[in-house]
């Protein structure tokens, strides 16, 4: 199997090359670019498994380049955020980041979140996947794909990942915990809002059912639970 190739865009210049020398060395092929627009262009022209993009660049910022490249591209994307930086953090994740990693970053903690991201893009390590429907939201195992009421909705990885465990799980409360070692592969952190932002994201693409209410419901200090929703809704 060809090693994942990965586009890391970073200003800092020599944090990148470091990035890249580990990362070659365990099983990646990167390619380097140093500010948002040499990254779209590289997107755009060549064929990546996985963007690494740093939220901090001259002239446009990485998260104006996530804006405008989820309008084109699913490409899962790991964003590089200073530490600390929580508005940053959560921006990210609402515009449609899968994962992110506070900076100075473990170039071992970048490798093992990178391949969580690559399993979850592809479906792989999960239990074998079957079709799975509830009222008008049907989950496609073969094409990994999500319609409701027939109309198709794009999913990122996680958000994908995220909608197999609710649906498994439909009428019955998920765990912040669980969903966190379940879809992103790590234990829950203490002030971690990536699984809020994810199911917010999630929401916002199912849309409302008929009585004007999300199928997804927030049981506080719990976690979330999937309505069963009728064949009518």
């Amino acid at each position: 199997m060809a090693n994942p190739r990965i586009l890391l865009a970073d200003d800092d210049v020599e944090l990148a090359q470091l990035l890249r020398d580990f990362l070659t060395r365990d099983g990646f092929d990167v390619m380097l670019a140093h500010d948002a627009d040499s990254a779209l262009a590289a997107v755009r022209t060549g064929t990546f498994d996985a963007l690494v993009l740093d939220v901090m660049m001259p002239g446009r910022s990485g998260l104006d380049a996530l804006r405008e490249l989820r309008r084109e591209s699913p490409l899962p994307v790991l964003m590089l955020t200073a530490l600390g930086e929580d508005v940053d953090r959560i921006l990210g994740l609402e515009l449609g980041a899968d994962d992110y990693l506070p900076k100075p970053c473990n170039p071992r903690e970048l490798a093992a979140r990178l391949r969580a991201v690559l399993r979850r893009a592809h479906g792989e390590g999960s239990e074998v996947l079957t079709d799975l429907r509830n009222g008008p939201i049907l989950l496609r195992a073969a094409s990994r794909s999500v319609s409701v009421s027939g109309e198709s909705v794009a999913l990122t990885g996680t958000e994908f990942d995220l909608l197999v465990l609710l649906l498994r799980e439909t009428g019955r409360v998920v765990s912040k915990e669980r969903i966190s070692q379940s879809v992103l592969g790590r234990p829950l952190g203490p002030f971690d809002r990536s699984i809020d932002v994810h199911v917010s994201n999630l929401r916002r693409k199912l849309g409302d059912a008929p009585d004007g209410a999300s199928p997804i419901t927030t049981i506080h200090r719990s976690g979330y639970l999937l309505r069963q929703l009728g064949n009518g809704e």
